[in-house]
């Protein structure tokens, strides 16, 4: 039977975490735009260096170096950045007490359907965001990743909603555990991981038009917003490591399905339209990290197969539970 009372506290407790999480997202855009953009290093518009050939004389800059942004509105901005993590954080204690007061309504883990999985997606995309800007000093790029997830998070608290109750006769496994529970964590991984190797694309190429010619302050969105990102290569190794720490985690979640899929209907692997698509996101993610690894195909092009991988995923949790029949149904849909 479930708690009317934790279940109302539960819902609360969502709107409590999108709007912190709304906070966090605008708390991030004034540091990014006011803020810490103004000091990041800039390797593709360093001035070119020249030598006084025969004189003797000291490195010269041929082009004059910008000139620093204003001491006091960094600092401004940087506060704001610090309570878009503040946010950050009760927004994510909010969600762990929704998800906490849902399971407890109704009596089982708060991950059996679509609302909940991607409600736990969400949580562990924040936390992860919140762990890597406490290691890198990347937290101004904290809107990008706040921005997803309060999308995400919206739509699974409308249109994914569905009211706190016991679980659909064919998810009572404790598989339901184990299986469920780490593929919505690969997916908040990958999510950040998605969010950076997007991020990365811009500033990549944003230094490769510069290298080309085009003047550092060309229009055009992508432009515009790559100049403002950190190096590349930081970017781009931020990216590699949350895939290659999301792939054994999302590996064990398909191995898990497997075998609940022999106790439930007596067979590992039947192509079911989910069971496909897992595969291919699969695929599609350990294409990337060989990439990565391999020369000529690291940079860019690696990039841009994890962002396809993160659109498997979301093809794999939208698509096909809407457009597709299959065992794998999520009951309330």
């Amino acid at each position: 039977m479930t708690d009317a009372q934790l279940a109302d506290l539960s819902n609360t407790l969502l709107v409590v975490a999108i709007l912190a999480y709304t906070v966090a997202m605008f708390g991030y855009a004034i540091e990014f735009a006011f803020g810490r953009k103004g000091v990041v290093a800039s390797r593709a518009e360093a001035p070119a260096k020249r030598v006084l050939v025969g004189a003797g004389g000291p490195e010269q800059d041929e082009t004059p170096s910008p000139p620093a942004p204003p001491a006091p509105t960094v600092g401004r901005a940087a506060w704001f950045g610090r309570f878009g993590v503040m946010a950050a954080v009760v927004g994510a204690l909010a969600q762990v007490g929704c998800l906490a007061a849902r399971g407890f309504a109704a009596g089982r883990v708060p991950w059996g359907n679509m609302y909940e999985f991607v409600s736990v997606a969400c949580v562990v995309g924040t936390i992860t965001w919140l762990v890597v800007s406490a290691r890198r000093p990347v937290r101004y790029l904290g809107m990008f990743v706040m921005l997803p997830v309060v999308l995400l998070l919206g739509l699974a608290g409308t249109v994914l909603y569905v009211d706190a109750g016991p679980l659909m006769p064919a998810l009572n496994s404790y598989w339901l555990w184990i299986h469920v529970s780490t593929a919505s964590i690969s997916v908040g991984i990958y999510l950040i991981g998605g969010v950076l190797s997007v991020l990365y694309l811009l500033r990549e190429g944003y230094d490769r038009r510069v290298a080309a010619g085009r003047p550092a302050n060309a229009p055009g969105f992508g432009f515009g917003v790559g100049r403002h990102l950190p190096a590349a290569e930081g970017l781009e190794r931020m990216t590699f490591r949350l895939h290659a720490f999301g792939f054994p985690i999302w590996t064990f979640a398909i191995i898990c399905g497997a075998i609940w899929a022999e106790a439930a209907w007596s067979r590992y692997w039947g192509w079911d339209p989910k069971e496909t698509w897992a595969f291919i996101s699969w695929v599609v993610y350990a294409a990337y990290l060989h990439a990565r690894a391999t020369t000529g195909w690291r940079g860019p092009r690696a990039a841009a197969i994890a962002v396809l991988g993160f659109v498997t995923m979301m093809i794999n949790l939208y698509v096909i539970n809407f457009a597709v029949s299959g065992l794998h149904s999520y009951s309330g849909l």
